[in-house]
């Protein structure tokens, strides 16, 4: 069923939503608003354990793009008659509450982006361009993906810069001790993730920005696996640069967003040019546009970021503390269940689930990763394998490729235990 608030009735989140009961999700009740979670593969039902890589659809979301291809389908910011300024509003409606749901000072500060990769390399070209020079320290993780990772390399080739990496333990924890003399070699800039989307650790955000921050560093933090499975509060995090994706978060894909704050987006220089970044353009010059259009040149993916603030309509609703509580449960559930019912089975990551997002990578030692994926499939179950753009993780681990299984609202026990029993398949087929 798809929740909505209407004079008279409920909201969304109330406590005569059956989405919530006793201040718990209901993972039941919630997969009904997600068509594809109602269909089959290979025969039998679909059991989707691949969220860290794209998210489900709820039908809020599905029915924000039909209603805005089928009734407002006009450009945004040009048009006077009613359609198009019904898709500005749509639209602008949209940004506010994206940046409410992370608790952006303004909405003005909430750049609308393709997905984080493209919100990485907005930072990276327009304020690193300006500001890294030859021998600036920038210091990154050994957990990042290849989006927070790339783009630093190629800016550190072009400008002369030095990358620093905090290693990790074992577990999969940063070590800090590490990053306390890293900053000793002040750094300009601090990039990490968030939640880790191959291992799920959970990184102390805050207190590592208010270390670099008196270190004289700046902070990007990718926020793709945190801002669909835990509360997120730009402000009280105090970083300056914080980017997600959309479509991991129950939205589109081709949505996302960059937040930063006002005064390091005023002193950047646009990222591209072209239509609706401009103020004014002659021949010979142009003067920028104020932000956010100074860094969204061109016609936006409109029906995209007006499904994104479906989405976040829908995630404020069940409310994310509760979104927190049952992926956590639901991951201490996986570990145990998968430990105790599959013998032999390496699990990687933080042990304690209240440290790690809805994610557990694993490996079958009788079995290569994608073989395990591959069967699975044949049983309806998803999972990804190999290394989730995280290749240097992997060499860390010593590792060639892992197994993921990953969560979010729609999930439950019954698709772990279907996990389960597939892998003990899995098993038996390799052993026979």
């Amino acid at each position: 069923m798809t929740m909505t608030s209407e004079p008279g009735t409920d909201a969304p989140g109330s406590a005569a939503d059956p989405r919530i009961r006793d201040g718990r999700l209901v993972a039941e009740v919630i997969r009904a608003d997600f068509p594809i979670l109602g269909t089959t593969a290979h025969g039998v039902p679909l059991v989707y354990l691949d969220s860290a890589a794209t998210s489900q659809k709820p039908l809020a979301v599905i029915e924000a793009l039909d209603g805005y291809y089928r009734g407002y389908n006009a450009n945004v910011h040009r048009g006077i008659y009613d359609i198009s300024e019904r898709a500005t509003s749509a639209y602008e409606g949209a940004r506010a509450r994206i940046a409410a749901f992370i608790n952006a000072p303004e909405s003005r500060e909430l750049i609308n982006v393709r997905n984080a990769t493209e919100a990485i390399n907005l930072v990276a070209w327009s304020w690193g361009r300006a500001n890294i020079g030859e021998g600036d320290v920038i210091v990154l993780t050994e957990l990042e993906h290849h989006a927070n990772l790339v783009p630093w390399q190629l800016l550190a080739a072009e400008k002369g810069a030095r990358l620093e990496f905090i290693p990790i333990t074992d577990e999969g924890y940063l070590r800090q001790e590490v990053y306390a003399e890293l900053l000793k070699l002040k750094p300009k800039l601090v990039a990490f993730t968030h939640v880790s989307n191959t291992l799920g650790t959970i990184n102390p955000v805050a207190e590592m920005t208010a270390q670099a921050h008196a270190a004289g560093a700046l902070v990007l933090v990718d926020g793709a696996q945190a801002v669909p499975h835990l509360p997120v509060d730009v402000q009280a995090l105090g970083v300056d640069f914080y980017v997600f994706s959309g479509h991991k978060m129950l939205g589109p894909t081709g949505s996302g967003g960059l937040w930063a704050r006002r005064e390091l987006l005023e002193a950047m220089p646009p990222f591209m040019a072209g239509g609706d970044m401009i103020r004014t353009v002659t021949l010979r010059a142009s003067t920028w546009n104020e932000l956010p259009w100074k860094f969204e040149a061109g016609t936006p993916d409109i029906s995209a970021t007006i499904g994104l603030g479906a989405a976040v309509d829908y995630l404020t609703g069940l409310g994310m503390a509760r979104v927190r509580a049952h992926e956590q449960e639901l991951v201490a559930y996986a570990l145990e269940a998968i430990a105790e019912k599959v013998p032999g089975i390496s699990l990687y990551g933080p042990r304690d689930a209240a440290r790690r997002g809805g994610v557990v990578p694993f490996n079958l030692p009788e079995a290569h990763p994608h073989d395990v994926a591959q069967l699975l499939d044949r049983v309806g179950v998803c999972v990804r394998a190999g290394h989730h753009c995280t290749m240097p993780l992997h060499e860390r681990l010593n590792l060639p490729a892992t197994a993921r299984a990953s969560f979010s609202v729609y999930s439950t026990r019954q698709d772990v235990d279907a996990l389960v029993d597939g892998l003990r398949d899995v098993q038996r087929i390799f052993r026979s």
